[in-house]
């Protein structure tokens, strides 16, 4: 009785795999319920009868990113898999070919969209290819960088978006850090600044890159706007990151008022009001500004690589990586 039951469920397996029929006919060709065959089929693959391969691609991956989503309340996860040959350009480039298509898939006519800026987006925007869309505005998230690093300015990366999507843009001509917080009240309580303000409360979706801890001025696209009290007073308010130009504790919440006063951009509070906030970020040493944006909540949609990932959750204290798949 027993082999006869599993030679009914290896016949119900090969027809509905092998011979791609679905459950509906199989139940008719058997005369047995479709409930029937839906538990048989999970059936054949809990007893090992089946067992689906997928070709080409790390099954403990996808895997890893069910995990991580579930885990952080993530709307979508994409990981990136890490090549042992791979420089960090090499994983950059991966990267953003991933956030490219994610981006690509989830813009939908009438969009208003918000965009940081900085190296990893504008490798994004090099990934992306031309989508006609209809009524889509791209909108500034952040002011600009000092013209040292005019490369990856906002409005050329806010153009060439709105470009690929057949859209409409809005411009800012701000640095993003101001000299003191009057200069900063008085650019964003401007005539011309009204739109751009509205946009932020509006946003159906942001596109945005996370930055690591504020150790070095090298390694930034923007930060030679902030001084050496800036620096020092980040430090011992023990920044680990920032979005949108907002530096953030490892709990996510907003650090040294002073320097918030002088940054025009999206606050973290508005950001994370956006419906749809996809973070493109690659690199361990943005594991702990990563792990304090998901925790706060501010991102819902992560594009990351396999390696930036693990090295997040290594730092979660709330996560046993011996019971995480791997």
């Amino acid at each position: 009785m027993k082999e006869e039951r599993r030679r009914l469920l290896a016949k119900v397996a090969y027809l509905h795999y092998v011979q791609g029929k679905s459950q509906t006919l199989i139940s008719k060709e058997m005369n047995i319920y479709r409930t029937t065959v839906c538990r048989m089929l999970a059936k054949a693959k809990e007893e090992g009868i089946v067992r689906i391969e997928i070709a080409d691609y790390d099954a403990d991956l996808f895997a890893l990113e069910e995990y991580v989503r579930q885990q952080y309340g993530l709307e979508k996860l994409d990981l990136v898999p890490n090549q042992v040959e791979d420089t960090p350009a090499d994983t950059l480039t991966n990267v953003s070919k991933t956030a490219a298509e994610v981006v690509r898939h989830t813009v939908k006519d009438g969009d208003k969209i918000g965009l940081s800026w900085g190296a990893t987006l504008s490798s994004v925007i090099d990934e992306l290819d031309p989508k006609a869309m209809k009524d889509v505005l791209v909108y500034p998230l952040a002011g600009g960088p000092s013209h040292i690093n005019a490369k990856y300015h906002v409005n050329t990366l806010i153009y060439r978006l709105a470009r690929i999507f057949h859209g409409n843009s809005a411009f800012i001509n701000a640095m993003v850090i101001q000299e003191d917080k009057q200069l900063t009240k008085g650019i964003i309580q401007s005539k011309y600044f009204e739109s751009i303000l509205a946009s932020w409360d509006q946003l159906d979706l942001a596109l945005v890159g996370i930055g690591g801890e504020p150790n070095s001025r090298e390694e930034s696209q923007w930060r030679d706007l902030l001084t050496d009290a800036d620096y020092a007073q980040l430090k011992q308010e023990e920044a680990v990151g920032e979005v949108c130009c907002r530096f953030f504790d490892q709990a996510g919440h907003p650090v040294y008022k002073g320097l918030q006063d002088r940054t025009i951009g999206i606050s973290l509070e508005q950001l994370g009001r956006v419906p749809k906030t996809i973070a493109v970020a690659t690199g361990k040493y943005k594991a702990k500004a990563i792990l304090a944006a998901l925790k706060a909540g501010v991102i819902n949609y992560l594009v990351t690589d396999k390696e930036t990932m693990l090295a997040v959750l290594a730092l979660d204290e709330d996560i046993d990586l011996n019971n995480v798949l791997l």
